[in-house]
């Protein structure tokens, strides 16, 4: 039950009122039986009873103010809820948009991610593909082979090299590049030590007390390098057939920076078996060189032509200069004519101009006849 008294710390329910004026009267009935009844008593009894009026007038005055005060803290609890209600429902409104914009962004962002898998996906194929292809010796042979033919393909002339053919000793050689002049063709083999390298690669990834792995690593890397410059220098060095250098095309970077940063004597050997090795990039620069020389040789070749162009070029230009002086005479004369009919037009214009001013006198017969010089035009 609510109070609808509070003193202080203390809160008076109705019931707790009225339990009171009971206990009240009936202490009051008391009192008048075991005291005399006298004015003085009765006097009293009037006042107490005028006091119990005026306090049940307060009760119901306090009951009636309890009631106002509810009502009011009822009409502000319902505001204040309508408020927050309506708070509430625009912060739900506003958190549904943002969080449907976070989803938007998220999908959009799920679709990159799907396509960047999708990417990784397909390149994961290409690079099983290739280690598939780069795992046997003959496929790994025919990718590097493949590499040094677009390559000359791309900086030579046609006519100038051939591939995949068999020399006096009956090795095939994987490419020949045809020099001009008397100089012989120079060989190019296609080596790439795949096996050698991965060993050498993983012994640098083991531990420091597995020193042993790393140099019989490194040893076997030099010696297939090592044999792969023999081979071609047994096979494609060929006196009075091919030129006295061969090439052996390796085709990664990595590998040919690892032999000329930690494997000179493999280099040295190169040199002393008169086997040069060149990587993409530097293979690349070769080429340059060498159509820079067929481009020269070439022209040497043709210096004749030329020539003879050159002479017939003069001739022509000969031809020309006398067609552009008889051109030059034809204008000429057409500029003297032109400064003649001039002359006529003036002479014509004047006479007319004086038949409109009336200049015609009937006893100077001579009135209309040339009198001094006549003034000309400009000529042309």
């Amino acid at each position: 039950m609510e109070p609808i008294l509070t003193y202080g710390p203390i809160d008076l329910t109705a019931l707790e009122l009225v339990c009171g004026m009971v206990l009240l009267l009936l202490g009051l009935w008391f009192g008048s039986l075991l005291r005399p009844k006298d004015d003085a008593t009765k006097s009293e009894l009037m006042a107490m009873r005028g006091q119990q009026a005026e306090l049940q007038g307060r009760l119901a005055q306090l009951s009636e103010e309890q009631a106002q005060r509810g009502d009011l803290f009822q009409k502000s609890l319902d505001e204040r809820l309508a408020t927050m209600t309506e708070r509430v429902g625009r912060s739900i409104t506003e958190q549904s948009e943002t969080s449907a914009g976070h989803l938007k962004r998220l999908d959009t962002r799920l679709e990159v991610i799907d396509r960047a898998q999708a990417n990784i996906k397909e390149l994961a194929s290409e690079v099983s593909g290739l280690q598939s292809i780069l795992s046997n010796k003959q496929s790994r042979g025919a990718f590097g082979e493949k590499q040094m033919q677009s390559l000359i393909e791309q900086f030579l002339p046609a006519r100038t090299y051939s591939f995949q053919q068999t020399l006096s000793n009956r090795a095939r050689v994987d490419a020949l590049i045809h020099l001009p002049g008397d100089h012989l063709d120079v060989a190019v083999d296609s080596k790439f030590p795949l096996e050698a390298w991965q060993r050498l690669i993983a012994s640098e990834d083991t531990v420091v007390g597995e020193a042993d792995n790393r140099d019989t690593a490194k040893r076997q890397f030099a010696v297939d390098c090592t044999k792969h410059i023999k081979d071609i220098a047994a096979k494609y060095l060929l006196p009075g057939e091919t030129h006295e250098i061969a090439l052996m095309f390796l085709p990664s970077e990595a590998i040919y920076a690892e032999l000329h940063s930690r494997f000179p004597k493999v280099i040295e050997r190169g040199f002393t078996d008169r086997v040069m090795i060149v990587s993409p990039t530097t293979f690349m620069a070769t080429l340059h060189t060498m159509n820079a020389v067929l481009k020269d040789a070439a022209m040497r070749e043709q210096a004749t032509v030329i020539l003879d162009e050159v002479t017939k070029i003069s001739a022509d230009v000969r031809r020309l200069d006398d067609r552009i002086a008889k051109l030059q005479s034809h204008y000429d004369g057409g500029l003297e004519m032109m400064r003649q009919a001039r002359i006529s037009t003036d002479k014509i214009t004047r006479r007319a101009d004086r038949i409109e001013q009336l200049e015609l006198n009937e006893d100077d017969p001579t009135a209309l006849t040339d009198s001094g010089p006549q003034k000309t035009g400009p000529l042309l």
